[in-house]
């Protein structure tokens, strides 16, 4: 598995434990439909069949679910990780103990084709930035206890991360200005907060309007600003008031049909919530084969 993407150490997340609660969640005291109907020490292959044109993603946790269930099942791989696949195409083949293949079977299957449609979904959109500049970044609208997985499948789709979670990155959103009674209120507590904790965080505040926007640049003291739900005239004009002494963030329910506008006007990151909250998952298929 590549160190650069290794979940348990860039997004704190134990591969290992999640296989073991998923199994457990599935097994439980046994396979019974298997068990019941297949001999112990009957041998099988089966492949992963893609039935749908993207980009794949979880092969490597494929491989660790297979190990974890039956460290004898050998496993073939044809495509790597982030690679563009088309219907028709054979992602692995997996052989060794029947029993062992079909209770690796729903949990691979779940976890590949929700992570290749995270992939494929991203990739469309950072191939609609292409020559921009500007990156396409995820957000904190996740599954909740699978945010690892979700988050390694947008890098996977040529994608980045926004910040993982609420611990490594100060993000000052309409909440926290209102509760903090404005954004120059707001600003202040977080320095003096990042201060007293000797703590090193990059600050970012969100914007609802170019008033917002003029009043975070008379403050200063962040790294970037969000510019969240803005028409496309008035990110242009927010973008040339900051005129590049702040990161730049564009959000709020952009889509496919309209990112590439928004890339246009030179804004840093674009990011887009549903590449996690409401994606379709890719079909794929892991069939028996002679």
């Amino acid at each position: 598995m590549s160190k650069k993407l290794l979940p348990e150490t860039r997004y704190k997340f134990s591969i290992s434990k999640f296989i073991d609660q998923a199994l457990a969640e599935d097994v439980g005291d046994g396979d019974h439909t298997s068990l019941s109907c297949i001999p112990a020490s009957a041998k099988g292959k089966a492949h992963l069949l893609v039935k749908e044109d993207g980009i794949v993603a979880g092969v490597e946790l494929a491989l660790e679910i297979f190990k974890k269930v039956d460290k004898l099942l050998k496993v073939k791989v044809f495509i790597k990780d982030g690679s563009p696949i088309k219907k028709g195409d054979i992602v692995l083949i997996v052989e060794g103990k029947s029993q062992s293949i079909l209770v690796a079977e729903r949990l691979v299957l779940n976890c590949m084709q929700r992570m290749s449609g995270i992939a494929t979904a991203t990739n469309k959109l950072v191939q609609l930035c292409k020559g921009t500049g500007t990156k396409v970044i995820d957000t904190r609208k996740t599954t909740p206890t699978i945010r690892g997985l979700e988050k390694w499948a947008v890098v996977l789709g040529g994608g980045a991360n926004h910040r993982i979670g609420l611990y490594d990155m100060i993000l000052i959103k309409d909440n926290h200005v209102d509760y903090a009674g404005g954004i120059s209120q707001a600003i202040h507590a977080a320095n003096n907060y990042l201060k007293s904790k000797k703590k090193k965080l990059k600050i970012e505040i969100e914007t609802r309007n170019l008033q917002e926007v003029q009043q975070v640049l008379e403050t200063g003291r962040v790294n970037r600003i969000m510019l969240d739900n803005f028409s496309i005239p008035d990110l242009k004009k927010a973008l040339k008031l900051i005129a590049g002494k702040y990161e730049t963030e564009a959000s709020g329910g952009i889509t496919e049909k309209t990112i590439a506008s928004y890339a246009a006007c030179g804004v840093d990151y674009i990011s887009v919530g549903a590449l996690t909250h409401s994606i379709k998952s890719l079909d794929l298929s892991l069939k028996a084969i002679d």
